[in-house]
């Protein structure tokens, strides 16, 4: 195969972002060859947008039967990745996801299996994983450099979102149609990056959501949540979509010093020793180990959605490493889960999750929200450097 044709099943905000990347030729080996929505309105919009160049379907399955595309990008709503993926991988199709990679971790899981059992590429976009800074920060903590980690803490309150954000949507903030609030649709990147930046993930956790906090709204818009892990290392994650201005800090803290992520800028902390051998050593009342500020220069700007896409297409065309395989989505989703679930049940949760019983508090969830689903107006393709 010497190019990879795209199909995008879902030409909404984030479907038409990624078809615009795709024709603008941004993408060395891809092309766009067609795409699929449900929904009228939205289908007229493509055609409109892509003329001929770009065949128009009504469902994923017409779009995959046409033999026009070999791979899909799933840009539907977020119950619906891990059915479309599925879909997908029976077949043949290379899939790559939207975030999240679902819901409910019980959902994604069979996804997975589907991924593993088809033998196709399969990816999600996880465009954070391409910024420089977060790279640096996995490859200091893999290389041992900031020692053994100790400490997680990540204020994530800048997701500002009004109240005429909400009302835009009546699937927005709502458990039947999106699933969650903050925690499934703003911070599935943030929740990401927690784990995959430090290898870890937590064995228990213990979770505060608020409902609808300074917001009319059903789901979580205001979180803090409190992890263990097997080391004894503890996290903190804050976020919220009320506070104005909001803060973006990420902190890491090893046994050989601190790194500050913030402003989109990086400053290591760094002892001369590790703290142990310092406090074995030391017998000074006040003293503390000798430390050096370093800025950690940046290696340039982010490639984003496009370094997604042609990360992917490499993968598929000529076998490079996925930076974001696709049954990683399930670890981030799940410390969002757990969060949700800790919170209904007013207690500890353990990880691994129990995946049934989250799935079941959910469904409580769902069958009292206020969602129904309506016909969407056409709205503007979304400018894929932004936030969501």
């Amino acid at each position: 195969m010497k190019q990879l044709r795209f199909g995008i099943i879902g030409i909404g905000n984030m479907g038409s972002g990624h078809a615009n990347i795709l024709t603008a030729g941004s993408i060395k080996g891809a092309v766009l060859t067609a795409v699929c929505d449900e929904f009228e309105s939205k289908r007229d919009y493509a055609r409109e947008r892509y003329g001929n160049k770009v065949a128009v379907f009504e469902s994923a399955e017409a779009m995959i039967d046409s033999g026009l595309v070999d791979a899909v990008v799933v840009a539907t709503p977020h119950y619906d990745h891990p059915t479309e993926a599925i879909r997908a991988f029976a077949k043949g199709m290379h899939v790559l996801i939207e975030k999240p990679a679902g819901v409910y971790a019980k959902q994604v899981r069979a996804m997975n299996e589907a991924a593993a059992a088809s033998g196709k590429t399969f990816g999600i976009v996880y465009n954070q994983r391409m910024n420089p800074l977060y790279q640096k920060l996995r490859e200091m903590i893999q290389s041992g450099e900031l020692g053994e980690i100790r400490r997680i803490n990540w204020i994530i309150t800048n997701w500002y979102r009004s109240q005429a954000y909400y009302d835009s949507g009546t699937w927005r903030a709502t458990w039947a149609g999106e699933g969650g609030g903050v925690l499934i649709n703003q911070c599935p990147h943030n929740l990401d990056l927690w784990q995959w930046t430090t290898g870890m993930m937590p064995v228990r956790m213990r979770a505060f959501c608020q409902f609808g906090k300074h917001r009319d709204i059903e789901v979580e818009n205001d979180v803090t949540a409190y992890a263990e892990y097997e080391n004894g290392a503890t996290a903190v994650f804050i976020t919220s979509t009320s506070d104005a201005p909001g803060t973006n800090r990420l902190e890491v803290t090893g046994s050989r010093g601190k790194i500050v992520i913030e402003n989109d800028k990086m400053t290591f902390w760094r002892l001369r020793e590790e703290e142990s051998a310092f406090n074995a050593r030391n017998t000074v009342p006040f003293a503390s180990p000798e430390c050096w500020k370093i800025d950690i220069p940046s290696s340039g700007p982010s490639p984003e959605h496009a370094g997604i896409l042609q990360n992917f297409t490499d993968a598929v065309l000529h076998g490079t490493p996925l930076v974001a395989p696709g049954e990683e989505g399930i670890l981030g989703l799940t410390l969002s889960n757990a969060m949700h679930l800790s919170t209904w049940i007013d207690g500890w949760v353990d990880l691994p999750l129990d995946e049934a019983l989250h799935e079941a508090e959910l469904n409580k969830r769902i069958a009292s929200s206020a969602y129904k689903k309506p016909e969407p107006a056409v709205s503007k393709p979304a400018d894929l450097t932004g936030t969501f």
